[in-house]
């Protein structure tokens, strides 16, 4: 049985992928992932944020001080043997490089373009083989249009381009107007994938406090979905590599996104949740599957029930809506 795809221009020996999580950090872990399964490892990301408020500790401690005595210089440590966390992340790289045989794919989270062009340089010549663009963009400002929204995610991707030669992959929120619009302005632009969807982590408020306090739920098989419906849409209408993410747990859970069109799934929730060597059991699942429904490959089952292919397409658009309304029974 062949279970073999392709993403990025990278040839994998199955769909399964683990996205970007704490579990990439420990060499033992990320050798743990590939010994059951894993064909290639999206590395936890490197945030923006965190190096610029890392540069101006450095710049305020290290540069900016006026101590008035010239010995007492010798009690700083010395700035080209501080490891900064983006030495920490490059050096990570050339580790899991070293280490593993399957690609590795970097991940990046920030804002401003001159800060990912500066980061994404280093990241290709540590080694990575591709790099994921985790753009976590809240478009909060009331004067802001869509438009200006989908910008910035365009020219980004049109600066990298300029300088990047390893495959670029975006993910994206499902917040935009147009998604099937926005995938197709990303291709135009090269775009080598997109991964669809990035999950927006929602805060709460403490009731004793009334402060903003973060909060983490893991994802569940439901929260998939959404993005096999849009996978669905975009299969065979654009030419980049299509991922799915968020919320896929279960061998189940992968077979849908492949029938729908995605060239490999995105594990998180339930790597953590259950451990490393989950994805053995996964792969198991889907081979049982597999041979169960005469399937000889993962080619040859995907994107079947995508919109281009499916035997009912407005199954996937809005008669559907209607359906499930009318199904529901207390």
């Amino acid at each position: 049985m062949d279970l073999s795809t392709e993403y990025l221009g990278l040839k994998l020996e199955n769909p399964l992928v683990p996205s970007a999580s704490p579990l990439s950090r420990d060499l033992a872990t990320a050798k743990m992932l590939e010994d059951a399964g894993a064909s290639a490892l999206v590395m936890y990301s490197l945030f923006e944020e965190e190096i610029s408020a890392e540069d101006y500790l450095m710049e305020s401690f290290l540069y900016s001080q006026d101590i008035g005595h010239n010995e007492a210089d010798g009690y700083l440590p010395a700035s080209s043997s501080y490891q900064t966390k983006t030495d920490e992340y490059l050096a990570q790289i050339f580790s899991l490089k070293q280490s593993l045989s399957i690609p590795v794919i970097a991940s990046l989270n920030g804002v401003t373009t001159g800060g990912w062009v500066d980061h994404a340089l280093e990241i290709q010549q540590a080694g990575a083989d591709a790099l994921e663009l985790n753009v976590y963009y809240v478009a909060a400002n009331t004067q802001q249009t869509g438009r200006q929204v989908e910008q910035l995610y365009l020219d980004l991707l049109i600066e990298l381009k300029q300088h990047i030669n390893i495959p670029l992959v975006m993910k994206l929120s499902p917040y935009f107007s147009s998604v099937s619009s926005m995938v197709s302005k990303l291709q135009q632009h090269g775009v080598n994938g997109v991964s669809l969807f990035n999950r927006f982590y929602q805060p709460s408020i403490d009731l004793e406090t009334l402060g903003i306090v973060p909060e983490l739920n893991l994802s569940t098989s439901q929260e998939s979905l959404l993005a096999m419906r849009w996978i669905g849409y975009l299969y065979g209408q654009v030419d980049v590599s299509l991922a799915a993410t968020g919320g896929i747990h279960t061998s189940e859970d992968v077979i849908r996104m492949l029938l729908s069109g995605a060239d490999v799934t995105h594990l998180c929730s339930t790597l953590l949740k259950n451990g490393p060597d989950h994805i053995s059991v996964i792969l198991a699942g889907m081979e049982q599957w597999m041979e169960e429904h005469e399937y000889e490959s993962v080619s040859q089952l995907k994107g079947s029930v995508s919109k281009l292919h499916a035997s009912d397409p407005a199954a996937l658009e809005r008669c559907n809506y209607l359906q499930v309304l009318k199904s529901y029974k207390s």
